[in-house]
């Protein structure tokens, strides 16, 4: 049986499900193994994981631990009274269908300047402001254009392009962060320089560890580490760069219950624009297909997110982000109560749990139907899960 525990609870001979934290989050080859020996209790407690999932067939239990179930029963309800409360403004300047093209090609441009820009670093080379302003402000004209089309494509992955396109995603989810957030233009550009260049201190991090495929030594692990410092030394020393572009780069690991790097601040000690980093910056790892695991749909980790926002987050910016992004985002493959699946196509005029949805195929007589649009505000039928695309391979951008 799997169950959640506080890591101050876990004994040697009790076997980890998921030590439920992203991979930058802890020093291990696995999210699950047996621990075997009081050091490694040590490590989880000191890489600031206070709570994980333990499978009590595999090894030692806590009696009275509750259930995943039980936790995510309760978790659900919670995320379902916010979708309720939330009210959606919808004020695209585009279809979706209209930008969806516009955004492909912004972010295609995105792309091969952060390549370019990645390896002028590791070269040595100055940074190029002026090369940089222009993809962010093609970025966020999308996003205020048709935002759902721009962040949609994000999940457009190729694996071992991750690097890369992490970046130009981090930039285009920050800048719909702060547009959410009410701030002025400029900030939102700024604010998308410093997604554009988080992680660019990674250039500055021997290849052997960046791209080790094996566990990270102790030692490796902290040098890894260090790329936040790192590129804010980098983005400190170019000339006029945005002192928001700075504080994101520097602070994008740090935690809210100050259990981050490489400052190790909490709570307001992290500027706003930190915080949103780190949120923005987990979500995108979350559902990124790496080269050892694969990605979580959005549902599912946008679910990670409010489970963490209870330590490592700022609570009510997790729930703006949340609600920014939908609880199934445009792009979604989700099942109905009909026993359809269908692709998530709008995110609906009354309520983030009911969208607009485009059907896709009829799992009782396993086949393709013809794709109908049904409004689920009207409830004529309503969204019992999210699916993974993967599983039916249904590739969802075929139906928007």
């Amino acid at each position: 049986m799997i169950k959640r525990i506080r890591s101050d609870q876990l004994l040697s001979g009790m076997f980890i499900h998921d030590l439920n934290c992203g991979w930058m989050d802890h020093p291990f080859v696995f999210n699950s193994f047996k621990v075997k020996d009081k050091q490694t209790v040590e490590q989880i407690i000191a890489a600031g994981i206070r709570e994980l999932y333990i499978d009590s067939e595999k090894g030692w239990d806590v009696a009275d631990a509750q259930t995943h179930e039980e936790y995510h029963a309760q978790m659900h309800e919670q995320i379902t009274a916010l979708a309720d409360k939330h009210q959606i403004i919808l004020n695209p300047q585009t279809s979706l269908k209209d930008e969806i093209q516009q955004a492909k090609t912004v972010h295609a441009q995105a792309h091969i300047v952060v390549h370019h820009l990645m390896s002028d670093i590791r070269m040595g080379k100055q940074i190029e402001l002026a090369k940089i302003s222009p993809v962010v402000e093609n970025i966020t004209d999308s996003i205020f254009r048709n935002k759902d089309a721009c962040i949609s494509l994000l999940r457009i992955r190729n694996k071992d392009e991750y690097t890369f396109q992490h970046s130009v995603s981090v930039c285009a989810l920050l800048v719909a962060f702060s547009r959410e957030l009410g701030y002025e233009k400029e900030v939102i550009l700024e604010a998308g320089i410093g997604g554009l260049l988080h992680d660019i201190g990674k250039m500055k991090v021997p290849d052997s560890i960046l791209n080790k495929p094996g566990a990270l030594t102790e030692s490796e692990f902290s040098i890894m580490k260090s790329h936040a410092a790192l590129g804010r030394e980098v983005l400190t020393q170019t000339e006029g760069m945005p002192k928001t572009a700075i504080v994101i780069t520097g602070q994008h690991h740090e935690r809210y219950d100050g259990t981050g790097y490489p400052d190790k601040i909490q709570k307001d000690e992290i500027s706003k624009f930190g915080q949103m980093a780190a949120i923005v910056d987990v979500y995108d790892a979350l559902t990124s297909d790496r080269v050892y695991h694969k990605g979580m749909d959005p549902t599912a980790a946008l679910k990670k997110l409010f489970e963490w926002s209870k330590f490592h987050f700022n609570a009510e910016l997790v729930q703006r982000f949340i609600c920014l992004i939908g609880i199934y985002p445009v792009g979604s493959l989700v099942k109905l109560e009909s026993g359809v699946l269908a692709v998530v196509i709008n995110p609906g005029i009354e309520s983030l749990l009911r969208p607009i949805v485009r059907t896709v195929y009829d799992i009782k007589h396993e086949r393709y139907v013809t794709p109908r649009d049904v409004d689920l505000s009207k409830k004529l039928d309503s969204i019992v899960q999210s699916e993974s695309p993967r599983n039916w391979g249904i590739n969802p951008f075929n139906y928007i």
